[in-house]
C-alpha cells in the first residue's frame, strides 16, 4: 500500500514537471524561434563526440548513449538560459520590469514590493533592497530625469540613517550608462558586503517606518504580476 501510494503521489509530480518544461520551451520558442535548433545542436554534438570516444575505447553503444544523455542534460541549460532572455525581453520596457529583475536576487537581501519613489507624470521609478552591501536602489526611467529622482531618495535615506550607510544606485534600462535587465542579477552579487546581518536588519526596520517619499505606484501598475517565474527560467 505504501508504494501504490508513493508511486500515486511522484506520477503527478513529474507531469507537473514536465508540463512546467512544456510551457517554458512554448513561451522561449514564441520570443526565440532559434532556441530549437540550438537545442538539436547541443544534442547532436555529444552524441556525436559519445559515439567517436565509444568508436576508440571499443564501446561504442555505451558511450553513444552516454553521449546522448549529456546532450539532453545541454540542451536543457541552452533552454533555460535561453528561457531567461525570452522572459526578460517581455518585461523591457514595461512599469516595474525593475523590481521583476531584482526579485530574481532576493536571497540575502530585503526587497520592498512597491517602488519608495515614482514620478507620476513620467513613470519614473525607485525600488529599494537593503543587504550586507547597504541600501539599493534601482532605478527604472531615462537618465539623467531619473537620476535626479534617486538623489533625492539618496539624500532622504542619509538624513535619516547617517553617511555611514553605504547607499548603492544601480540604473536599470538599456541606455548608456544603464544595466540591462538581465545583467541586473549580476551586478547586485558583484556588491561586496559591508554592513553585519543585525545592521541590515536594524536598517531595513527603521527604512520601512520611515515610509515611502512619494505617492504609491500609480494606478493601473501591478509590477508583482509582471515578476518572471523563477523555476521557469531556469528550465525547472
Amino acid at each position: 500500500m505504501a508504494r501504490a501510494k508513493s508511486g500515486s503521489e511522484s506520477t503527478p509530480a513529474k507531469q507537473g514537471r514536465l508540463a512546467q518544461l512544456r510551457a517554458v520551451f512554448t513561451m522561449t520558442r514564441r520570443q526565440d524561434p532559434a532556441v530549437v535548433w540550438w537545442m538539436l545542436l547541443a544534442l547532436a554534438a555529444a552524441t556525436a563526440v559519445g559515439f567517436l570516444i565509444g568508436v576508440l575505447v571499443g564501446h561504442p553503444i555505451y558511450v553513444t548513449v552516454l553521449g546522448a544523455l549529456v546532450g539532453i542534460t545541454l540542451a536543457t541549460i541552452v533552454l533555460a538560459r535561453r528561457a531567461e532572455r525570452a522572459a526578460f525581453a517581455q518585461l523591457a520596457g514595461q512599469p516595474g520590469a525593475a523590481l521583476a529583475a531584482l526579485q530574481n536576487v532576493k536571497r540575502g537581501w530585503n526587497i520592498e514590493e512597491q517602488p519608495v519613489a515614482v514620478d507620476p507624470r513620467t513613470q519614473d521609478l525607485v525600488f529599494r533592497a537593503v543587504g550586507r552591501p547597504g541600501v539599493l536602489l534601482v532605478t527604472e526611467g531615462p537618465l539623467p530625469r531619473v537620476n535626479r529622482l534617486a538623489e533625492q531618495e539618496r539624500k532622504r535615506i542619509n538624513r535619516v540613517m547617517g553617511a555611514e550607510v553605504p547607499v548603492i544606485v544601480l540604473h536599470c534600462g538599456d541606455g548608456e550608462g544603464q544595466i540591462a535587465l538581465r545583467k541586473l542579477r549580476g551586478a547586485v552579487l558583484k556588491l561586496r558586503p559591508k554592513l553585519t546581518k543585525s545592521e541590515v536588519t536594524e536598517i531595513t526596520r527603521r527604512l520601512r517606518a520611515l515610509g515611502a517619499a512619494r505617492p504609491p505606484i500609480p494606478k493601473g501598475i501591478d509590477p508583482m504580476r509582471m515578476r518572471p517565474d523563477r523555476r521557469a527560467t531556469r528550465g525547472r
